[in-house]
Protein backbone atom coordinates (compact mmCIF):
# COMPACT_ATOMS: atom_id res chain seq x y z
CA UNK A 1 0.00 0.00 0.00
CA UNK A 2 1.70 3.24 -1.46
CA UNK A 3 -1.05 5.86 -0.63
CA UNK A 4 -1.59 7.50 2.89
CA UNK A 5 -3.31 4.67 4.56
CA UNK A 6 -6.15 6.97 6.18
CA UNK A 7 -6.96 8.81 2.39
CA UNK A 8 -7.32 4.80 1.34
CA UNK A 9 -10.05 4.06 3.69
CA UNK A 10 -11.99 7.77 3.33
CA UNK A 11 -11.73 6.48 -0.49
CA UNK A 12 -13.13 3.23 0.18
CA UNK A 13 -16.10 3.66 2.02
CA UNK A 14 -16.65 7.37 0.03
CA UNK A 15 -17.12 4.46 -2.72
CA UNK A 16 -19.24 1.86 -0.60
CA UNK A 17 -21.61 5.14 0.63
CA UNK A 18 -21.89 6.00 -3.57
CA UNK A 19 -23.06 2.43 -4.34
CA UNK A 20 -25.92 3.12 -1.40
CA UNK A 21 -24.30 1.34 1.69
CA UNK A 22 -25.08 3.60 4.50
CA UNK A 23 -25.30 3.57 7.92
CA UNK A 24 -24.83 -0.05 9.28
CA UNK A 25 -25.47 -0.87 12.30
CA UNK A 26 -22.82 -4.23 11.81
CA UNK A 27 -19.72 -5.84 10.34
CA UNK A 28 -19.98 -9.09 9.37
CA UNK A 29 -16.58 -10.93 8.09
CA UNK A 30 -17.20 -14.70 6.68
CA UNK A 31 -14.42 -17.31 7.07
CA UNK A 32 -13.36 -20.29 4.70
CA UNK A 33 -16.98 -22.97 4.28
CA UNK A 34 -19.14 -19.93 5.88
CA UNK A 35 -20.15 -18.02 2.16
CA UNK A 36 -23.79 -19.14 2.30
CA UNK A 37 -25.03 -16.62 5.24
CA UNK A 38 -25.29 -14.50 2.41
CA UNK A 39 -28.13 -15.94 0.84
CA UNK A 40 -30.62 -14.64 3.82
CA UNK A 41 -29.76 -11.02 3.72
CA UNK A 42 -33.01 -8.58 2.52
CA UNK A 43 -32.60 -6.52 -0.29
CA UNK A 44 -28.50 -7.18 -1.06
CA UNK A 45 -26.53 -5.10 -2.89
CA UNK A 46 -23.74 -7.20 -3.86
CA UNK A 47 -20.50 -5.74 -4.94
CA UNK A 48 -17.11 -7.17 -5.77
CA UNK A 49 -14.30 -6.46 -4.26
CA UNK A 50 -12.13 -5.79 -7.11
CA UNK A 51 -14.72 -2.72 -7.41
CA UNK A 52 -13.90 -1.28 -4.18
CA UNK A 53 -10.44 0.98 -4.32
CA UNK A 54 -7.34 -0.32 -2.64
CA UNK A 55 -9.39 -3.99 -1.57
CA UNK A 56 -7.71 -6.92 -2.39
CA UNK A 57 -9.87 -9.78 -3.80
CA UNK A 58 -7.64 -12.89 -2.31
CA UNK A 59 -7.40 -15.83 -4.30
CA UNK A 60 -8.56 -18.84 -1.91
CA UNK A 61 -11.43 -20.92 -2.65
CA UNK A 62 -14.34 -21.12 -0.46
CA UNK A 63 -14.08 -17.29 0.06
CA UNK A 64 -16.79 -15.43 -3.00
CA UNK A 65 -14.49 -12.44 -2.50
CA UNK A 66 -17.93 -10.08 -2.41
CA UNK A 67 -19.17 -7.24 0.06
CA UNK A 68 -22.91 -7.63 0.51
CA UNK A 69 -25.10 -4.63 2.09
CA UNK A 70 -28.84 -5.76 3.39
CA UNK A 71 -31.00 -6.29 6.08
CA UNK A 72 -31.05 -8.68 8.59
CA UNK A 73 -33.13 -9.02 11.93
CA UNK A 74 -33.64 -5.39 11.99
CA UNK A 75 -29.97 -4.84 11.15
CA UNK A 76 -28.44 -2.54 8.28
CA UNK A 77 -25.43 -5.20 7.93
CA UNK A 78 -22.40 -5.22 5.56
CA UNK A 79 -20.91 -8.49 5.18
CA UNK A 80 -17.40 -9.34 3.79
CA UNK A 81 -18.14 -12.61 1.98
CA UNK A 82 -14.28 -14.01 1.91
CA UNK A 83 -11.13 -12.40 3.50
CA UNK A 84 -7.68 -11.56 2.00
CA UNK A 85 -5.64 -13.54 4.35
CA UNK A 86 -2.34 -12.82 5.59
CA UNK A 87 -0.34 -15.15 3.85
CA UNK A 88 -1.34 -14.62 0.76
CA UNK A 89 0.94 -11.48 0.24
CA UNK A 90 2.83 -10.94 3.62
CA UNK A 91 0.89 -7.70 4.01
CA UNK A 92 -0.93 -7.32 6.89
CA UNK A 93 -2.52 -3.97 6.34
CA UNK A 94 -4.10 -5.42 3.04
CA UNK A 95 -5.28 -8.03 5.33
CA UNK A 96 -7.16 -5.55 7.84
CA UNK A 97 -7.77 -2.80 5.14
CA UNK A 98 -12.03 -4.42 4.76
CA UNK A 99 -12.32 -4.24 8.63
CA UNK A 100 -10.83 -0.70 8.50
CA UNK A 101 -12.76 0.31 5.63
CA UNK A 102 -16.29 -1.15 7.57
CA UNK A 103 -15.36 0.87 10.91
CA UNK A 104 -15.01 4.18 8.62
CA UNK A 105 -18.71 3.36 7.24
CA UNK A 106 -19.95 3.55 10.98
CA UNK A 107 -20.56 0.14 12.23
CA UNK A 108 -20.90 -0.56 16.14
CA UNK A 109 -20.02 -4.10 16.12
CA UNK A 110 -18.22 -6.65 14.37
CA UNK A 111 -18.51 -10.21 13.74
CA UNK A 112 -15.35 -12.27 12.72
CA UNK A 113 -15.89 -16.02 11.59
CA UNK A 114 -13.49 -18.38 10.21
CA UNK A 115 -12.88 -22.14 10.06
CA UNK A 116 -10.35 -23.37 12.48
CA UNK A 117 -8.58 -26.28 13.83
CA UNK A 118 -9.52 -27.72 17.36
CA UNK A 119 -6.88 -28.05 19.79
CA UNK A 120 -8.50 -28.88 22.54
CA UNK A 121 -8.96 -32.59 22.89
CA UNK A 122 -12.45 -32.13 24.93
CA UNK A 123 -13.62 -30.92 22.23
CA UNK A 124 -14.92 -32.42 18.49
CA UNK A 125 -14.56 -31.40 15.11
CA UNK A 126 -17.93 -29.81 13.63
CA UNK A 127 -18.56 -28.11 17.37
CA UNK A 128 -18.67 -23.75 17.19
CA UNK A 129 -16.64 -22.07 19.44
CA UNK A 130 -17.23 -18.26 20.70
CA UNK A 131 -14.28 -16.59 21.04
CA UNK A 132 -13.17 -14.86 24.39
CA UNK A 133 -9.38 -14.21 23.95
CA UNK A 134 -7.20 -14.59 21.29
CA UNK A 135 -3.17 -15.44 20.82
CA UNK A 136 -1.54 -13.65 18.50
CA UNK A 137 1.73 -16.03 17.16
CA UNK A 138 1.80 -14.20 13.17
CA UNK A 139 4.82 -12.27 14.41
CA UNK A 140 2.54 -9.47 13.05
CA UNK A 141 -0.10 -6.57 14.51
CA UNK A 142 -1.85 -4.37 11.93
CA UNK A 143 -1.08 -1.32 14.05
CA UNK A 144 2.78 -0.93 13.55
CA UNK A 145 3.25 2.32 11.86
CA UNK A 146 2.24 5.58 12.35
CA UNK A 147 -1.01 5.39 14.32
CA UNK A 148 -4.39 7.11 13.22
CA UNK A 149 -5.87 9.08 16.24
CA UNK A 150 -8.72 9.16 14.75
CA UNK A 151 -9.98 5.31 15.08
CA UNK A 152 -8.28 4.84 18.68
CA UNK A 153 -5.04 5.59 20.49
CA UNK A 154 -1.18 4.72 20.08
CA UNK A 155 -1.59 1.98 22.99
CA UNK A 156 -4.78 0.52 23.03
CA UNK A 157 -5.91 -2.25 25.60
CA UNK A 158 -6.90 -4.99 24.53
CA UNK A 159 -8.07 -7.02 27.56
CA UNK A 160 -11.58 -6.53 26.55
CA UNK A 161 -11.92 -7.22 23.00
CA UNK A 162 -13.83 -9.73 23.21
CA UNK A 163 -16.83 -8.25 25.65
CA UNK A 164 -17.66 -10.84 28.44
CA UNK A 165 -21.29 -9.53 29.02
CA UNK A 166 -21.54 -9.54 25.29
CA UNK A 167 -20.11 -13.49 24.95
CA UNK A 168 -22.81 -14.53 27.88
CA UNK A 169 -25.62 -13.33 26.19
CA UNK A 170 -24.90 -15.09 22.96
CA UNK A 171 -23.71 -18.15 24.64
CA UNK A 172 -27.28 -17.82 27.05
CA UNK A 173 -29.24 -17.45 23.88
CA UNK A 174 -27.75 -20.60 21.96
CA UNK A 175 -28.54 -22.59 24.81
CA UNK A 176 -32.10 -21.92 24.74
CA UNK A 177 -31.79 -22.35 21.10
CA UNK A 178 -30.38 -26.03 21.37
CA UNK A 179 -27.24 -25.17 19.67
CA UNK A 180 -23.89 -26.40 21.17
CA UNK A 181 -21.67 -23.56 21.48
CA UNK A 182 -18.35 -23.72 23.36
CA UNK A 183 -15.97 -20.57 24.59
CA UNK A 184 -11.79 -20.54 23.66
CA UNK A 185 -9.57 -19.24 22.70
CA UNK A 186 -7.99 -18.55 19.44
CA UNK A 187 -4.52 -18.84 18.59
CA UNK A 188 -3.45 -17.47 14.92
CA UNK A 189 -0.43 -18.83 12.91
CA UNK A 190 0.69 -17.13 9.50
CA UNK A 191 -0.21 -20.21 7.51
CA UNK A 192 -0.51 -21.08 4.50
CA UNK A 193 0.94 -24.48 5.93
CA UNK A 194 -0.74 -26.07 8.53
CA UNK A 195 0.40 -26.33 12.05
CA UNK A 196 3.20 -29.06 12.84
CA UNK A 197 2.08 -31.76 16.08
CA UNK A 198 4.62 -30.06 17.54
CA UNK A 199 3.10 -26.06 17.32
CA UNK A 200 0.14 -27.50 18.31
CA UNK A 201 1.24 -28.97 21.60
CA UNK A 202 2.89 -25.57 22.27
CA UNK A 203 -0.68 -23.47 21.79
CA UNK A 204 -2.48 -26.44 24.08
CA UNK A 205 0.72 -25.69 26.83
CA UNK A 206 0.09 -22.03 26.41
CA UNK A 207 -3.80 -21.89 26.62
CA UNK A 208 -5.23 -21.94 23.08
CA UNK A 209 -8.20 -24.16 22.36
CA UNK A 210 -8.17 -23.46 18.66
CA UNK A 211 -5.57 -22.46 15.44
CA UNK A 212 -6.13 -20.88 12.19
CA UNK A 213 -4.73 -18.43 10.27
CA UNK A 214 -6.89 -15.12 10.22
CA UNK A 215 -9.57 -13.41 12.28
CA UNK A 216 -6.77 -12.03 14.97
CA UNK A 217 -6.09 -8.77 12.67
CA UNK A 218 -9.66 -7.64 12.40
CA UNK A 219 -10.12 -7.71 15.97
CA UNK A 220 -6.74 -5.70 16.55
CA UNK A 221 -8.57 -2.98 14.90
CA UNK A 222 -12.01 -3.40 15.82
CA UNK A 223 -10.83 -3.03 19.33
CA UNK A 224 -8.26 -0.34 18.63
CA UNK A 225 -11.63 1.85 17.83
CA UNK A 226 -13.68 0.71 20.34
CA UNK A 227 -15.96 -1.45 18.47
CA UNK A 228 -17.89 -4.64 19.72
CA UNK A 229 -16.25 -7.61 18.81
CA UNK A 230 -17.97 -11.16 18.47
CA UNK A 231 -15.40 -13.96 17.30
CA UNK A 232 -16.88 -17.24 16.21
CA UNK A 233 -14.63 -19.88 15.03
CA UNK A 234 -15.58 -23.02 13.31
CA UNK A 235 -13.74 -26.17 14.49
CA UNK A 236 -13.70 -27.67 10.94
CA UNK A 237 -10.96 -30.67 11.95
CA UNK A 238 -8.91 -31.55 14.67
CA UNK A 239 -5.69 -29.78 14.66
CA UNK A 240 -2.08 -32.03 14.04
CA UNK A 241 -1.34 -34.59 16.15
CA UNK A 242 -4.11 -35.21 17.91
CA UNK A 243 -5.70 -37.92 14.88
CA UNK A 244 -3.25 -39.90 13.40
CA UNK A 245 -4.35 -38.82 9.40
CA UNK A 246 -3.33 -35.84 7.62
CA UNK A 247 -5.20 -32.62 7.09
CA UNK A 248 -6.59 -31.35 4.10
CA UNK A 249 -8.65 -27.78 3.17
CA UNK A 250 -11.36 -29.86 2.42
CA UNK A 251 -12.41 -30.87 5.76
CA UNK A 252 -12.93 -26.96 5.95
CA UNK A 253 -15.75 -26.71 3.17
CA UNK A 254 -17.41 -30.18 4.58
CA UNK A 255 -17.58 -29.21 8.25
CA UNK A 256 -19.12 -25.68 6.83
CA UNK A 257 -21.59 -27.72 5.03
CA UNK A 258 -22.52 -29.91 8.22
CA UNK A 259 -22.83 -26.79 11.03
CA UNK A 260 -24.30 -24.39 8.37
CA UNK A 261 -27.81 -23.89 10.03
CA UNK A 262 -26.39 -23.64 13.58
CA UNK A 263 -24.14 -21.16 12.19
CA UNK A 264 -26.81 -19.13 10.36
CA UNK A 265 -28.76 -19.39 13.68
CA UNK A 266 -25.36 -18.26 15.64
CA UNK A 267 -24.84 -15.39 13.62
CA UNK A 268 -28.24 -14.33 14.07
CA UNK A 269 -28.29 -14.73 17.64
CA UNK A 270 -24.88 -11.92 17.17
CA UNK A 271 -26.89 -9.72 15.53
CA UNK A 272 -29.88 -9.28 17.64
CA UNK A 273 -27.91 -9.61 21.80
Amino acid sequence: MDRDLSTMIHEAADYLRGRGVTEPDTGVILGTGLNNYVGVIEDPIIIPYGDIPYMNPGRVDGHRGQLIYGRRRGKNVVIMAGRYHYYESGDIQSTAFPARVLIELGISRLIITNAAGCVNKNWKAGQLMLIRDHINLSGQNPLIGANLNEYGPRFPDMTYTYDKELRAGIMKRAGEEGIELTEGVYTMMTGPSFETPAEINMIRVIGGDAVGMSSVPEAIIAGHAGIEVVGISLLSNMAAGVLDQPLTADEVTEAGKMIEKDFSKVLDIALEV
